[in-house]
């Protein structure tokens, strides 16, 4: 009689968003790029086959999948990794919140990955419609990228440094700030 040992089972899950953290949408765009996770286990190791959730938020700035739904599921690699793509975004200017949820077996794991869609001022818009404000339009996207990196990374540290809070750790990472120029 052949025995096989029992496969073992997940105790802990563990979720780090690899990509698409902090990210700042246009109003109304649609994002191809969306929202990476890796979930591994309590001991570092990809966990494979486990279930992603990935909730919008039902009101103000949020957006829809690919599904027309404010939820999409995704299942994890042999490496861990699960991605949703093809968001688009309303265009309610402001932070918002994805919540993720990672399940296998009896474990459980939740974080949250936040994300902006950009507002335009009213002078700003008049400008544009004007044809002018070429150079006040870049040093207002700039102004506005900094001051999310820094409204974000103020964020991480309060809710790290809170006691009472049930989120896990979220590694916030901001990068070079990425702005497309074009003539009208």
């Amino acid at each position: 009689m052949l025995c096989q040992p029992a496969a073992a089972q997940v105790a802990i899950l563990q979720i780090q968003v690899s990509g698409g953290e902090g990210a700042v949408h246009a109003p109304g765009a649609r994002d191809s790029r969306g929202i990476a996770v890796v979930v591994t286990d309590e001991t570092g190791r990809p966990v494979e086959g486990a279930a992603v959730s990935f909730h919008l938020p039902e009101q103000g700035p949020s957006g829809t999948f690919v599904n027309g739904l404010r939820t999409e599921v995704a299942v994890t690699d042999d490496r861990g990794r699960a991605a949703v793509h093809a968001i688009e975004f309303n265009r309610v200017p402001g932070r918002f919140e994805i919540r993720i949820v990672a399940s296998k077996e009896q474990a459980r794991a939740g974080t949250v990955s936040f994300q902006y869609i950009a507002g335009v001022s009213p002078g700003a818009a008049a400008e544009t419609a004007k044809g002018g404000g070429h150079h006040r339009k870049i040093w207002l996207m700039v102004a506005v990228v900094a001051g999310i990196g820094a409204a974000g990374g103020t964020m991480a540290l309060v809710r790290s440094s809170s006691a009472a809070t049930t989120y896990s750790a979220t590694i916030l990472t901001i990068g070079p700030p990425s702005i497309t120029v074009s003539k009208p």
